[in-house]
């Protein structure tokens, strides 16, 4: 009767593909409620020279590319960033907004979307399947068990100081590079680790997650947020950093503090944890075949291996971080690493490979879930309501002053962050639009591109759209218990977010 109990309870929250579809019919139903609308949009062509613009109404126009255009339109930003590559994607130009005929998207474009999405976002599905290969591959040669056996004699005794070494690392990457995405790899090898130390899968996550989540929103050097956002707002990066990199700091303490009394309380008590009652079927999972009182001996084969797999990710951040990698040259790395591990693994060619299919098919939920997730970016677009977003919260602000002025900002950053999770694509679009509303009531443009780093960030810790529920997915977390761990957490960060945009608007 119990387990019927705990059956009945476990259903009680949608699974996470329930969850992103409710989601996709909320922004298709908004489709026929939003106004449809559009910015014009400049684009520069780096081939001929050229700014390209495409206005609402589908007419396009070439320009030479000189500053003298840019200033006609109202684009604050130098033209050497557009040469250079700063910034790469179109950018609004204030003051075009049109509203256009309503494009509802109706039952055919829901259906379609998750497709589409799962289509648009190949790159990071095979990504996620080839790392699932691997690790189908290292778990049938003991590799990992071995590896978690070595580890945890090492670290007996301050098993939480490895937990804030990687989350820490992670948040310098976040904050640097812009270290997300590419965290999905790193959940297979440490979840087992975490585990045999004696913490729960939320730590894990925790630990993880929130470190890239804390990085990325305290963004301080990340190309992809604030520089590409403070050069389409027309100021230098460098502007505001020290206030970002306190907040950073004050903000990973705090985390960190947060996830350690947390696993402190479930190490008293288990059942204190969050995720008690799926911890079995968990460590069944990552755990199935450790033994600490058996554990296979950690020999040349597996030692090379596990090397091998480890070193990849340094090499995986030099590449994104300073080669212009994406998922495709990751996907090779790891793929190239995956062949090693087969020819040295001593499980022959068939079964190798066979461990290799099957470590990928574990992880296709995870991809499908990427895929989903990115329809529901292109309903919105299909709909054009995120240009509408856009121009009310643009609204919103105008005329407001000082501390309320960056408050609200944020707020609406984090609502806008929901509809557009690429922060890329939200500062080429809001910063030409919102930047120079700073000027307007004597607020420096460097707090706008705060506002949007914090608030954007802010929203990722639990926003459907982003890469949460593709996380929670693949350590078998539900998003409810995820939401009751993160959202105390997010509270104080939120406030500490807000004091800092605070200090920043009256330095």
């Amino acid at each position: 009767m119990s387990e019927a109990k705990k059956a009945r309870k476990k259903r009680g929250f949608p699974s996470a593909f329930t969850v992103l579809f409710i989601v996709l019919v909320i922004a298709a139903i908004l489709t026929y409620v939003v106004p449809a609308g559009s910015y014009d949009r400049l684009s520069y062509d780096e081939s001929s020279d050229s700014f390209t613009i495409a206005k609402s109404d589908g007419e396009v126009e070439t320009l030479s590319a000189t500053q003298q255009v840019l200033d006609q339109y109202g684009i604050t930003i130098p033209l050497e960033s557009f040469q250079n590559g700063d910034i790469f994607k179109p950018v609004a130009i204030p003051g075009t907004y049109e509203q256009m005929n309503q494009r509802p998207q109706g039952l055919i474009p829901l259906l379609r979307a998750p497709i589409v999405g799962i289509a648009d976002s190949i790159g990071i599905i095979v990504f996620v399947l080839v790392l699932g290969g691997i690790i189908g591959v290292l778990n049938a040669t003991g590799t990992f068990d071995a590896g978690i056996a070595a580890l945890s004699r090492k670290t007996k005794g301050k098993e939480f100081l490895l937990v804030a070494i990687i989350s820490t690392i992670i948040a310098i990457g976040g904050t640097t590079f812009g270290l997300a995405e590419e965290t999905i790899a790193f959940y297979p090898i440490l979840m087992p680790i975490f585990i045999a130390s004696g913490f729960d899968a939320m730590v894990t996550i925790a630990a993880i997650y929130m470190g890239s989540c804390i990085g990325t929103m305290f963004s301080t050097t990340n190309a992809f947020s604030v520089v590409i956002a403070s050069n389409a707002a027309g100021i230098s990066f460098n502007s505001g950093l020290l206030i970002r990199l306190i907040a950073l700091i004050v903000a990973q303490v705090i985390t960190l503090v947060y996830i350690y009394r947390y696993a402190q309380k479930v190490k008293k008590d288990p059942s204190k944890s969050i995720v008690a009652e799926d911890m079995p079927r968990i460590e069944k999972r990552f755990l199935k075949d450790y033994d600490p009182n058996n554990v296979v001996p950690f020999d040349w084969r597996r030692v090379t291996m596990l090397v091998v797999f480890v070193a990849a990710f340094p090499v995986m951040i030099w590449g994104v971080s300073s080669q212009s990698w994406w998922f495709e040259e990751m996907s090779a790395l790891f793929l190239a690493v995956g062949i090693f591990c087969i020819a040295i693994s001593g499980l022959g060619e068939k079964e190798g490979v066979s461990k290799f299919l099957g470590g990928a098919a574990d992880l296709v939920s995870v991809a499908l879930i990427i895929g989903v997730a990115r329809g529901i970016n292109l309903i919105m677009d299909d709909g054009m309501i995120s240009d509408t977003l856009l121009y009310n919260a643009s609204n919103i602000i105008s005329g407001m002053n000082g501390v309320l002025f960056s408050s609200v900002q944020m707020v609406l950053f984090s609502f806008l962050g929901i509809f557009i999770p690429s922060s890329s694509g939200l500062a080429t679009l809001s910063m030409p639009i919102v930047a120079p509303l700073a000027d307007a009531v004597n607020v420096g443009r460097d707090v706008v591109v705060s506002a949007y780093s914090f608030g954007q960030g802010w929203m990722s810790f639990i926003t459907p759209t982003g890469l949460v529920l593709a996380t929670l997915e693949m350590v078998d977390v539900s998003f409810d218990k995820w939401l009751k761990f993160i959202l105390p957490l997010m509270g104080i960060i939120g406030v500490l977010a807000i004091v800092m945009l605070g200090i920043q608007t009256v330095m």
